[in-house]
């Protein structure tokens, strides 16, 4: 597979507008197997880390989803390439943007993600799944059970829950609250207590419905919430996200410079 036949599948995959280059480096590298450079467009592919086609699709999507990005982004900046230092590069959008384009490639025929090839790896799935991730979920609903039925005694004793909590069980309060709200709001264990925690997010029963069945499919967890909550709220557009990011952002500089008057007088007395 060429660095031509690999841009002509990312385009097939998605198509976009702005150029971009995929360059198959040749090497090995131990610490990346691709990377993306915004200012040049550039994906770049350290072949040698991977041993089949199929790996060297899925890190050259993990790429374009930074191209994609960085398109949005230069759409909404007039072309001007603003550098974020320190900012976050892989945020929860763009997992969501990446395994989405990870589905279009499989329906497609360019990615797979086969289990029927190793047999005792399919196994073991469903030994992890039925026995550990849907064990584990029912215990914990029957742990919330008895952490609400121990809140109720509490109260009755006339100690306070939040001290048993901390000095008694030496539970965390937040873990505590999560445990309970699992045994409360109905969620299917199958999908492990991990996503039943974030399932109790949703409030209406047909969308923690609907979102355990995707989850139970295949679909990414992360994903699917993220596009119940969208359903719930839709997202603003680019304008006022780039307001509100503003109005986050003064807020943030006047608070620190504040902050920092306050150490330069320290430092003036000291």
């Amino acid at each position: 597979m060429d660095n031509e036949k690999i841009k002509q599948i990312l385009l097939e995959i998605q198509d976009v507008d702005l150029d971009f280059t995929v360059t198959l480096t040749g090497k090995e590298s131990k610490k990346v197997n691709g990377l993306y450079k915004p200012d040049t467009r550039e994906i770049l592919l350290h072949n040698k880390n991977f041993k089949t086609d199929n790996e060297l699709i899925y890190t050259a999507i993990h790429e374009y989803t930074h191209h994609l990005i960085n398109t949005e982004q230069l759409a909404l900046t007039g072309g001007k390439v603003i550098k974020m230092y320190n900012a976050k590069v892989h945020t929860q959008a763009f997992w969501n943007r990446f395994r989405a384009l990870l589905e279009t490639a499989e329906a497609k025929g360019f990615y797979t993600l086969n289990l029927t090839a190793s047999p005792e790896l399919a196994d073991l799935t469903e030994k992890i799944k039925k026995e550990y991730l849907e064990t584990n979920g029912k215990l914990m609903q029957e742990f919330g059970k008895l952490l609400a039925k121990a809140h109720a005694l509490c109260e009755q004793a006339n100690i306070r829950y939040e001290d048993y909590l901390d000095r008694i069980l030496c539970l965390p309060r937040n873990s505590a609250k999560e445990i309970t709200k699992v045994a409360v709001i109905p969620v299917n264990p199958a999908v492990g207590f991990e996503n039943m925690k974030k399932l109790t997010a949703l409030k209406k029963p047909e969308d923690r419905t609907a979102a355990e069945q995707e989850i139970l499919a295949g679909k990414n967890p992360d994903s699917v919430l993220s596009l119940m909550k969208k359903k719930a709220a839709p997202e603003a557009d680019p304008k006022t996200k780039l307001e509100k990011e503003r109005d986050r952002l003064s807020k943030t500089i006047a608070q620190l410079t504040q902050r920092l008057e306050l150490v330069e007088e320290s430092l003036a007395s000291m």
